[in-house]
């Protein structure tokens, strides 16, 4: 049999980030999926991010930087006449980040539209992980999002795992019934689910075992809900508290670390407490530094890296 060319495809959008002038960072980089990608080749796994980017001068500083990382680029796209997505990031004195996008235009919106994305599904099918979010399916069109779905169930249909972030950002939607929609149709397609207990009351007031219930009822049965500084809920019900950071700098990204650690220990093939263990690690290592996907100690990523490969 042959091996897959990717333990792990991310599949969504990536930006450009602007922080505050008295943050003393210049430009940056996020994105959800691109997030937890970055962390999964900076941990050793052998990870493409399936995207599409312009050809605008920091569209190809994405690229080089991506390529220094040891993520995989052969699956992203280069749109002719579209630009990177951009966004501007605040935090307060407790590190919590508001947002502000510029996103309307941005290459990746098209990419199922794009010459090359048949070759590319082809190849992202193949992977032993398939991650996307609730994000990924907002960019899209309705054709992208339902070419995306079909991604999901035909890496299932292979054998392959699909981990799914049910990210809601209320601004990317019509209405919360819509999102919802989205949501229950990706859920349906997934193995591995990370719902936000705040996102999901967002779309519709729930509880935390309503939540837990309604992504397994989907069929979605490893369900891991992310309850901010409590923790999670693993899929066996018990509340795995995170470590103690003394004063968090900045919480964007830590959601995608915590996916990232999650899933690398879940390839490393341990128990959804350690894997869950794992992803309070790394994201506690992200929220102590500025920015959504920070340079990290070379330490914080040797836990989560494959066994020597053959």
């Amino acid at each position: 049999m042959v091996e897959p060319a990717f333990d792990v495809v991310c599949v969504g959008e990536a930006m450009v980030e602007l922080a505050d002038a008295g943050a003393g960072r210049g430009f940056g980089q996020g994105g959800d999926a691109l997030n937890t990608a970055l962390h999964l080749a900076r941990s050793g796994w052998r990870t493409g991010f399936l995207t599409a980017l312009g050809n605008d001068p920091f569209s190809q500083d994405l690229r080089t930087g991506w390529v220094a990382e040891g993520l995989d680029v052969s699956l992203v796209l280069a749109h002719p006449t579209r630009a990177v997505g951009l966004y501007a990031i605040r935090t307060d004195g407790d590190g919590e980040r508001s947002f502000h996008y510029w996103r309307d235009a941005s290459a990746a919106r098209d990419m199922f539209a794009l010459p090359g994305m048949a070759a590319a599904v082809a190849l992202a099918e193949a992977a032993r992980v398939l991650v996307f979010s609730l994000i990924s399916l907002a960019i899209l069109p309705a054709e992208g999002r339902g070419a995306l779905l079909d991604l999901a169930a035909r890496v299932r249909a292979r054998g392959g795992l699909v981990a799914f972030d049910g990210n809601y950002r209320p601004r990317l939607w019509p209405s919360a019934g819509e999102a919802a929609s989205w949501r229950d149709a990706a859920i349906a397609r997934a193995d591995i689910g990370f719902p936000t207990l705040q996102d999901e009351d967002d779309i519709s007031p729930t509880t935390l075992e309503a939540c837990a219930s309604h992504w397994q009822r989907l069929g979605c049965q490893e369900v891991i809900v992310k309850l901010g500084a409590r923790g999670c809920r693993l899929p066996d019900g018990t509340i795995l508290p995170p470590p103690q950071v003394v004063r968090p700098v900045d919480t964007s990204g830590a959601g995608d670390a915590f996916n990232a650690g999650y899933l690398a220990a879940r390839l490393q093939g341990l128990a959804p407490r350690d894997c869950g263990l794992a992803g309070h690690r790394l994201a506690a290592a992200v929220v102590q530094q500025a920015g959504a996907i920070p340079q990290l100690d070379r330490a914080a990523y040797a836990p989560l890296a494959p066994a020597t490969r053959a």
